[in-house]
């Protein structure tokens, strides 16, 4: 893997501060330890800020020595008052951390760039009194980052409220294939616009006040909307990569040495379907009980990842199946006996997914993810709906129905899905492999390096 080429001896520092949550944390992390892997020749310093309650999860996870802990307070007592108060814990990031992580750099060598998720407004402020530039990191897509930028936030005639006319198609978004309103990010719904203005706010003030803009994404998976971005967007934007931990060399080497791999070594190729959708605690009682049936009578070898209802689970799989509370998920999807992903759409899986070259059966819950899944099922191909009118109860039939033929290998339909995930993987690992995300970072690294811009 190529390096980024920077004088020799020269140091650099870095700050970045994740919002608090783990799909933010994770590709923040994934990305410094990138950054730190393929600088050799710079004497790099990064400051990861983190809530006293999330360096209790990190603390014990291998990491570069360059890479360094501090921590604030935490914004909110405890995950289960989280979980309860999502409004009240957005707007505790909002007006919480500001002031710690401002006292906190009081202390610390003065850096060259913050790196900080976007959904922290507060952090350029920061960046503007003790004039240091600040990247904004966003965590999904391109994709989504558009439709708040150019459709909601760039263009007065939209209204939200006619998401509930559902069926009808948005065409006129540059580089966005038609999308139904529907299918736009569920906090543009009428139930959840008071989280809409946040996120407009998130999105105005990045494009006013940031130095840069780092998206987490292959650029050929989005390349037009991207090319649609740059062209009008005011600050220079990087893709640096899946921010997914592909860069494991233990990955590539080492057979890791987990129960339910072995179990999974025990399987036919491409026979396990594996399912991942958190604990279904945003999923009705109603409709957990079809999809436990739905599986149980679908007689596919599953391989499912949950924390609550597991006695229910065991029931489902019966001997045909693993019920695990976590897993390495891209470890587990890259296992050749893996063929298929039951997923809510979280980017992050998303991407897992991708580079895994594995077909999708998209379950889409809320936030972000309705739009992840019409990119999964119509613009890349590669995985059918299931619950294709959302509000509607999935039956038990259905489900097993649907199930019988997505992991059967001999279907039509299933094969040109397969064939198409096959050829996003490879678009993958020849943005990773050839150097076009390492030549994004390398870009960025130069530019940072060589001293806070003004």
């Amino acid at each position: 893997m190529e390096t980024a080429q920077v004088d020799q001896g020269l140091c650099c520092h870095i700050l970045a501060i994740p919002y608090p949550g783990r799909g933010h944390i994770n590709p923040l992390m994934n990305l410094c330890k990138l950054i730190a892997s393929t600088t050799p020749n710079l004497q790099l310093v990064i400051t990861f800020i983190v809530t006293e309650e999330w360096f209790s999860f990190l603390k014990s996870e291998p990491k570069p020595a360059s890479i360094q802990f501090r921590t604030i307070p935490n914004v909110i007592p405890s995950e289960k008052d989280r979980n309860n108060d999502l409004i009240g814990f957005v707007e505790a990031v909002y007006t919480k951390m500001e002031a710690p992580v401002e006292s906190l750099l009081d202390g610390l060598l003065k850096a060259n760039v913050i790196i900080a998720d976007m959904l922290l407004p507060w952090v350029l402020r920061i960046g503007e009194r003790r004039n240091i530039p600040v990247a904004s990191f966003w965590t999904t897509s391109v994709t989504i980052f558009s439709i708040f930028y150019q459709l909601l936030l760039d263009n007065e005639h939209f209204d939200a409220s006619l998401i509930e006319q559902g069926e009808e198609q948005v065409n006129y978004i540059p580089g966005i294939t038609p999308i139904r309103l529907k299918d736009l990010p569920s906090v543009c719904h009428d139930k959840h616009l008071e989280i809409l203005p946040f996120l407009l706010e998130v999105v105005s003030e990045s494009v006013n006040k940031a130095q840069y803009a780092l998206f987490t994404t292959i650029e050929a998976l989005e390349s037009q909307v991207i090319e649609a971005l740059r062209a009008k967007f005011p600050v220079p934007i990087f893709t640096v990569g899946p921010t997914i931990p592909y860069f494991d060399t233990e990955f590539k080497t080492n057979q890791p040495s987990s129960n339910y791999f072995s179990w999974l070594d025990d399987q036919p190729k491409d026979s396990v379907l594996y399912i991942s959708q958190g604990s279904f605690m945003s999923v009705s009682k109603e409709q957990l009980d079809e999809i436990i049936a739905g599986v149980h009578s679908s007689g596919v070898r599953s391989f499912w990842v949950a924390r609550e209802n597991t006695s229910l689970l065991k029931e489902a799989v019966g001997n045909k199946g693993i019920i695990v509370p976590w897993c390495d998920q891209l470890k587990v999807l890259c296992h050749p006996s893996v063929g298929g992903f039951w997923s809510h759409c979280g980017w992050n899986s998303i991407k897992e997914g991708a580079y895994a070259g594995i077909p999708f059966l998209t379950f889409p819950i809320g936030a972000d993810q309705f739009t992840n899944s019409k990119q999964i099922v119509e613009d890349w191909k590669i995985g059918w709906r299931i619950n294709k009118e959302m509000e509607k109860l999935v039956k038990r039939d259905e489900i097993a129905m649907l199930l019988r033929s997505f992991m059967d290998l001999d279907n039509y339909h299933g094969k040109e899905m397969r064939r198409r995930a096959m050829e996003i993987r490879k678009t993958c690992q020849e943005a990773i492999e050839g150097g076009a995300i390492q030549g994004h970072i390398d870009k960025f690294i130069r530019d940072i390096s060589h001293g806070p811009r003004h």
